[in-house]
């Protein structure tokens, strides 16, 4: 398996809430004391941290679910449960979190250091003393927490660098970054040395600049082909590229025909083809670059596109490449950070949403709120079902049930629970 992840999917599930206390106060010599039910805990919060240590999603290969702690149930003398502990998910710096049913973004961890709030643990339920009033002074039930719900969400490293090193197998992009930076990448001759993007910092006019060495495209890279569509993705965050070809021909390819390629696939793969690029001839050092070079030259003067050549195996020519990439970068917009939504994702969708469906015997009330409003009700206590029916009419499930067809002594089934229909 390779030690370089950057795609994956996993489970994530904020704390439910813990339930309210339905309890009396009981002291020696009192004898009717009144409700002293403490509320529920609120539930962990799943947290995401952009961990400058990380560089890979590997670490999600091996665990992919992940649950914050629950809340505490509330407890007499109006105590309140012990809220969940929260759990915080590392993730190297550059991850994008969707959500993987809509493919919404809910974060862009971007910057070093940045702790977000991912899940929002459930709210705890209230105590038996809120349920308290002039006429109704022991109540004998209570309201559960709310029990939050499993996302399956998408992680997706988009590296982050200033700079991209692109172009086809074995032109010498790792090469050139082992020049420019202290970056050690593996080479080879031999196509795809590089399996995953490399970086590397160069220091120019006060300022740093990062690199990032960008495994060879190929032709149909951008619908899948060989391994570029993988990689793609790490150069969507780069403000300038630097597009590397062999000017030597050394490969038997056509520089030219080489250029016009990977061009096509970076225009082919989201908005790459209108990123700001440099052309970089390499291999100047062998026969037939400087044919080459001057033809390339043609090509580039009608795109309007700077050409320098240099050759990494005589460190010749990267003093002039890198002024010129500095002063470029210089007026380019800053590393491109993805639109997200602006809340966490919520931590239950709205109680009182519901449907009836009528199978020609029993009328069935279904929603996310109605197991939760079973939890809430005592049966055997008058007051507590007084409250689901004012709770039901309040909803909108009685008149709803009324215009389905049900009618007095009507079969009706809410989750577990089966009685009949009263008007």
């Amino acid at each position: 398996m390779s030690n370089f992840v950057d795609r994956v999917k996993i489970t994530a599930k904020a704390g439910n809430g813990g339930n309210g206390s339905a309890s009396f106060h009981r002291e020696k010599y009192v004898q009717n004391g009144g409700p002293d039910g403490g509320d529920g805990g609120r539930g962990g919060d799943i947290l995401l941290y952009a961990d400058e240590n990380m560089h890979t999603l590997l670490d999600f290969r091996f665990r992919s679910k992940y649950t914050a702690e629950n809340g505490g149930d509330g407890l007499s003398n109006l105590r309140t449960g012990k809220r969940g502990e929260d759990l915080m998910i590392k993730v190297p710096v550059g991850t994008i979190v969707r959500e993987a049913e809509s493919g919404r973004i809910l974060a862009d961890m971007d910057r070093a250091g940045e702790t977000r709030v991912l899940l929002r643990g459930g709210r705890g339920g209230w105590g038996n003393r809120h349920f308290a009033t002039s006429t109704r002074q022991a109540p004998n039930f209570a309201k559960p927490g709310v029990k939050t719900e499993i996302h399956t969400l998408q992680l997706e490293l988009k590296t982050i660098a200033d700079i991209g090193l692109v172009g086809y197998p074995n032109v010498g992009k790792s090469s050139i970054l082992s020049v420019l930076t202290s970056a050690r990448p593996k080479v080879g001759n031999y196509h795809f040395t590089t399996l995953t993007p490399n970086l590397g910092i160069v220091r120019k006019y006060g300022q740093d600049i990062v690199l990032a060495d960008i495994p060879g495209l190929i032709e149909g890279a951008a619908e899948g082909a060989g391994l570029g569509h993988d990689f793609l993705r790490h150069v969507e965050r780069t403000r300038l590229l630097l597009h590397v070809v062999d000017a030597s021909g050394s490969e038997g390819r056509d520089p030219v025909d080489d250029l016009d390629q990977i061009n096509n696939e970076l225009e082919h793969y989201g908005e790459l083809g209108e990123k700001p690029q440099i052309i970089v001839c390499n291999k100047m050092d062998l026969p037939g670059a400087e044919e080459n070079l001057k033809r390339i030259q043609a090509l580039a003067e009608g795109m309007g596109t700077p050409v320098y050549a240099v050759s990494a195996a005589a460190h010749q020519g990267f003093e002039e490449l890198m002024d010129a990439a500095a002063r470029m970068l210089e007026d380019l917009p800053p590393i491109l950070h993805f639109a997200e939504e602006e809340e966490p994702l919520p931590e239950k969708r709205n109680d009182d949403e519901f449907r009836v469906i009528f199978d020609g015997a029993t009328y069935f009330v279904e929603g996310p709120g109605m197991e939760r409003l079973l939890d809430s009700v005592n049966f055997e206590d008058l007051e507590s079902m007084n409250w689901f029916h004012r709770t039901l009419r309040r909803w909108g499930v009685i008149d709803a049930l009324r215009e389905a067809g049900a009618g007095e002594g009507a079969t009706v089934c809410i989750g577990e629970m089966e009685f009949d229909f009263v008007e």
